[in-house]
């Protein structure tokens, strides 16, 4: 697979570290109990369809990137700089 970064132009997907979802969840309050930490830090959902990652490019710019891309074709919908509207 290849990214096109929107500093660098079209990149393989080596120089690129996937972060998680960029979709921000809601954050447990700090005296939330273990079982509302341990789903925050480790339940996710997992829809087949578009989705949105946040990727950073380590290997180049160093820019933090939002993917769009389908989890079922894999297809790349879109590439934008994280900090972008």
């Amino acid at each position: 697979m290849r990214l096109t970064c929107p500093l660098c132009g079209e990149r393989d997907l080596r120089e690129f570290s996937y972060t998680g979802d960029a979709v921000l969840c809601e954050r447990p309050a700090p005296e939330a109990g273990p079982e509302a930490w341990d789903a925050y830090l480790h339940l996710r959902e997992n829809p087949a369809g578009v989705a949105r990652d946040l990727w950073h490019h380590g290997a180049g710019c160093s820019a933090w990137l939002v993917v769009t891309r389908d989890t079922v074709t894999h297809a790349v919908i879109a590439v934008a700089l994280a900090d972008a509207p």
